[in-house]
């Protein structure tokens, strides 16, 4: 009995062994991934020049103010801190909100974060919230995009869809790293939709983000066009894809017009920068992923993918222990009550 265990546990560890060296040659190593993405959003240093106001409550002590990522981009931050405690440096939780949300609509998060002990933080996502001024029938997120698909000057190129907030996020971090009142060593970040792939992108590649937790935003981008699954993440941008297939003389948005955007506005996003292949520079720091059964918009066979991918290099660096993954069944793609609880234990756990 003995040597019929033994030969299952040398027959599990040989496929994982082939399972991950198949991940690597699939995918570039991480130190590479790492790399090509700071350099891909690497754009000209500027100060922070913060500026906050203080409001004291009862209950929270409220901050509202802004820093500059750049000299052009002005990012409005509000922040939730306990006003009662012994800590004189804070654990810190950022907190990002989906596509056509704002900071303010993580409020109850981050008073529930306040009363289990931490520091928590949202700001804006570019082109949402404070960043834009809307006028009825207005959409500047999505105007924002068209502007990048259409633009031929590639030495100015932005990228509204995720990639430029993740460089605010990284700024963000600075920004916090700054204060007498945050423990630099114990920062993490989680987020929604939008907000969860901007926390994966954000978090796998700053390793100062030390715990994350992305919400419903798991999956695989190339997964989806291969398997004709993408109708839920173009839908997002929607707008932005039927100008983009206008622009290409297309009679429709395909399969074919939607990668050709994505490879536009968010490049790499089916190949290295992809959730499978950035989710294993995370490893071996604590990650809950958190996505449900029925989520068009992160198809739950893409998620998969990642899922794998983080549990083989997870189990190959020995830290199991430090991965979480649930799935909600029979849910569409929102944020539930569970996965609520589930994300503020896990930081009370690791950070």
């Amino acid at each position: 009995m003995k040597k019929i265990v033994h030969l299952k546990a040398s027959l599990l560890t040989g496929i994982l062994l082939l399972h991950l060296s198949i991940l690597s040659a699939q995918f570039a190593t991480p130190e590479k991934i790492r790399a090509d993405f700071r350099t891909m959003l690497q754009r000209p240093a500027f100060p922070l020049n913060p500026s906050f106001q203080s409001i004291i409550t009862d209950s929270v002590l409220v901050e509202k103010g802004f820093f500059y990522s750049e000299a052009t981009e002005k990012v409005p931050v509000l922040i939730y801190k306990p006003v009662n405690g012994d800590l004189k440096k804070w654990p810190v939780v950022i907190c990002l909100h989906g596509t056509g949300g704002s900071k303010e609509g993580m409020k109850d998060l981050l008073y529930r974060f306040t009363k289990a002990g931490f520091m928590a933080v949202s700001i804006d996502g570019r082109y949402h919230g404070e960043r834009v001024i809307q006028q009825a029938g207005e959409n500047k997120y999505v105007d924002a995009i068209i502007k990048a698909w259409q633009n031929k000057d590639s030495t100015r190129q932005e990228h509204p869809f995720f990639f430029d907030t993740v460089y605010d996020l990284w700024r963000l971090v600075d920004y916090l790293e700054t204060r007498t009142d945050v423990d630099p060593g114990r920062i993490g970040m989680m987020g929604v939709s939008k907000g969860g792939i901007e926390t994966w992108m954000a978090a796998a590649v700053d390793t100062r983000i030390k715990v994350a937790v992305p919400v419903i935003a798991a999956q695989s981008f190339n997964w989806s066009l291969e398997n004709n699954r993408w109708q839920g993440r173009a839908k997002t941008i929607f707008d932005a894809h039927v100008q983009a297939a206008k622009d290409l003389g297309d009679t429709g948005v395909t399969k074919e017009n939607v990668k050709k955007v994505w490879d536009k506005i968010v490049p790499g996003i089916t190949a290295e920068f992809d959730c499978p292949s950035m989710i294993r520079l995370f490893a071996p720091r604590p990650l809950l992923l958190l996505n449900t059964e029925n989520d068009q918009n992160c198809p739950l066979p893409g998620a998969r993918l990642a899922f794998e991918s983080a549990t083989t290099i997870y189990r190959s660096e020995n830290a199991l222990d430090k991965l979480k993954i649930d799935i909600e069944p029979n849910e569409p793609h929102r944020f539930t009550p569970k996965h609520a609880g589930m994300t503020i234990e896990w930081f009370k756990q690791w950070l």
